[in-house]
């Protein structure tokens, strides 16, 4: 019997590869995606999508209701995305609070009561900068108080937590995944911008691999 696992899947191209990188280990997969009210809820439909495709449980939870708990962010909030490189600090304007602690501890409860040993989520050095808590202090300290807020012990796994978005990208090309089942923009309109530091990030791991996104771009 195969070993269950929980993996938050928000549809964009981190956790796609974590996705496949949990299905690549053998394990029983359990996809869990969050409606917190993101301007970009499209990525929603593409995690989807590829669940259908695999025909693996997908569960996609809203949680809109905390958003007056969870004010601030231009992806939340009646603020304008930020344009520009991640490295910029008009980008902290991104960060949701607390959302990773949130959407963590459901992912934990979701994971009991599976009995499952494991919650994935995808986490990269890329995000240490701007994001606090997808730092490895951050995933450490939630690490311990996941072996023991429960009866069960459930481990926070973190395949690329010390990798670059092209190393990302690059063990997902050698698994042969499909980046046009992603969606990474920030804006949720027909086409991505390009232009929000999501986007930049993206184009730069695939310059960084010579291999062209297979996404369309806004002009």
């Amino acid at each position: 019997m195969k070993e269950k696992a929980v993996v938050v899947y928000s549809g964009g191209m981190d956790s796609y590869t974590v996705l496949h990188t949990a299905i690549k280990n053998g394990l029983d997969v359990y996809a869990l995606s969050f409606n917190y009210g993101q301007k970009h809820s499209k990525e929603l439909d593409v995690a989807a999508n590829v669940c259908r495709e695999l025909t693996i449980p997908h569960k996609v939870v809203d949680i809109t209701a905390i958003n007056s708990l969870m004010t601030g962010s231009s992806l939340t909030s009646d603020i304008e995305i930020p344009e520009g490189h991640y490295e910029n600090d008009n980008m902290k304007s991104t960060v949701v609070p607390n959302r990773n602690m949130v959407l963590l501890s459901m992912a934990i409860a979701y994971a009991v009561s599976l009995e499952a040993g494991k919650v994935f989520y995808g986490a990269h050095s890329g995000d240490h900068h701007i994001y606090p808590d997808c730092r490895p202090e951050f995933v450490e300290a939630m690490n311990a108080v996941s072996k023991i807020a429960n009866y069960q012990s459930v481990e926070i796994v973190t395949p690329f937590l010390y990798s670059s978005k092209g190393d990302i990208l690059k063990a997902g090309l050698e698994m042969q995944l499909d980046y046009s089942k992603t969606w990474t923009c920030y804006n949720g309109r027909e086409q991505a911008c390009g232009k929000c530091g999501a986007c930049y990030e993206r184009l730069e791991a695939f310059d960084e691999q010579a291999f062209q996104d297979p996404l369309v771009y806004e002009a």
